[in-house]
């Protein structure tokens, strides 16, 4: 069987409104990351939300005084479709990490993206490279990991690719691609569900 494209899925629960449910799922992890990230900046600051999705994040993020420019990018047609629908913000489809912005970001944030990436400690080093403006931050979450042990059959049961690997693994690729102040900690706990790996780090001055 060949395996699907994960943005070809996600099209797809967005014509069924699924992403609606995903709003509503990820909610509690993102507003713990957001937690521990938005009280760092002191001083108007501008974010990119990385797989996006129907661009809830955003329209959040717009709503917070010192945030002057939050943009959305996600491989899924439908979804961007709908974030457009729902916000007049802006939205970019494209294909990670093949695509970049034009400008750098002073917060990079990403709610179960990256293992979808054949190579998502490449895209880490993308960020901290080219997205980031210098001191800037990257937080990021993701459900699939090795120590989530409920979620390492969900690559069979979507047939769409997705990297597995343990939260020792995420901390040395933050710290290889350049980040400092590197934190992971699980988010969202609650009953039946271990959490939502968080990784937060900084890109030097």
């Amino acid at each position: 069987m060949t395996v699907r494209k994960a943005t070809d899925v996600f099209s797809e629960w967005a014509l069924r409104d699924r992403d609606e449910g995903m709003e509503e799922g990820h909610a509690k992890s993102v507003n713990d990351m957001l937690k521990m990230v938005i009280p760092k900046f002191t001083s108007p600051f501008s974010v990119i939300d990385v797989g996006c999705g129907n661009g809830w994040v955003c329209r959040y993020l717009e709503s917070i005084e010192n945030c002057y420019k939050a943009v959305g990018v996600d491989g899924s047609k439908e979804m961007i479709l709908k974030a457009k629908i729902k916000g007049d913000g802006e939205f970019h489809l494209a294909q990670l990490p093949f695509w970049k912005p034009s400008i750098k970001f002073d917060l990079i944030h990403s709610m179960e993206f990256l293992y979808y990436l054949h190579d998502p400690f490449e895209m880490l080093k993308i960020f901290y490279e080219e997205w980031l403006k210098p001191g800037g931050i990257l937080i990021a979450g993701i459900d699939h990991y090795s120590e989530n042990t409920i979620s390492l059959g969900w690559p069979k049961a979507l047939n769409v690719n997705m990297s597995t690997f343990s939260e020792n693994e995420w901390r040395k690729a933050m710290l290889d691609a350049g980040f400092i102040d590197v934190k992971i900690q699980r988010v969202g706990i609650k009953e039946g569900f271990v959490g939502t790996l968080a990784m937060l780090g900084q890109k030097l001055n």
